[in-house]
Parts: C-alpha cells; structure tokens; sequence
C-alpha cells in the first residue's frame, strides 16, 4: 500500500486538514462528495485541482476535513490544504510554481489575524477609544 500525505491549510480561523493517497479520483470534504456544496465553495476547493491537470490527481483520493470559521475561509483553507498536499504527493517544483503564480495564497498561509481587545475599553473594538464630549 501507497504512503498518504498529511497536510494543512488555515485561513482565519478555518483549519483544513487533507490526506492524499493512491485511489479511484475521488475528492471528499469533511466525508461529503464536493457536489453537496454550493458551487462557489465548489470552484474556489477544485482550482487547484485545475491547475495541476487531470493527469495529476486523476488516480488520487483526497480527502479533507474543515472546521472553523465561515464557507468562504474554509474554501480557502481546503484549497491550500489539497495544493500543498498535491506538491507535496508528487515532489513536483514546477507545480509549485504553478500554484504560486496563480495565487500566492494557495501555498502561503495568510498571517492577518483580527486584533486582541485591549482592556479598560467600554467597547468591544480593538483599538476603540473612549469618546470625548467637548460641551
């Protein structure tokens, strides 16, 4: 039996955790075909997907878990999940070019992260100030 690979994807707080390994060509999020979601989680998870061609991931079983955050991070977390897990599986440099021209996000994990609140603030803001009155 083949080796898997185990890689990761965050974005916000959505984390994706994919497993790649000799199979039929079937991708599962959280153990769901990728039809059960809306079409714009569909077509953001499948780029890379795209970009690797048909002759790359066509013998493989992918499977990915995501939780946190919204539909949108999760997509993105999925998706760099199953690129880095595609670079990853083949050992190819060049499809690591390929995603990283495409989009940079794909690979590199995003470090914005929302700002802590700050204590002795009446608000629940970051960088909320009290207001003055001047009357």
């Amino acid at each position: 039996m083949s080796e898997a690979t185990h890689t990761n994807g965050k974005r916000k707080t959505a984390k994706a955790r994919s497993t790649i390994k000799e199979g039929e060509g079937t991708l599962r999020i959280n153990s769901q075909p990728l039809k059960t979601y809306r079409e714009s989680f569909r077509k953001r998870v499948k780029e890379p997907l795209v970009i690797a061609g048909e002759e790359v991931y066509g013998d493989l079983e992918i499977e990915v878990n995501v939780n946190g955050g919204g539909i949108q991070s999760q997509a993105e977390a999925a998706r760099m999940a199953i690129a880095r897990g595609l670079v990853e599986h083949t050992d190819n440099d060049d499809l690591e070019r390929e995603f990283r021209d495409y989009d940079r996000n794909m690979i590199v994990e995003d470090p914005r992260r929302t700002e802590t609140r700050k204590p002795s603030q009446s608000s629940k803001g970051a960088r909320h100030k009290q207001q003055k009155s001047y009357r």
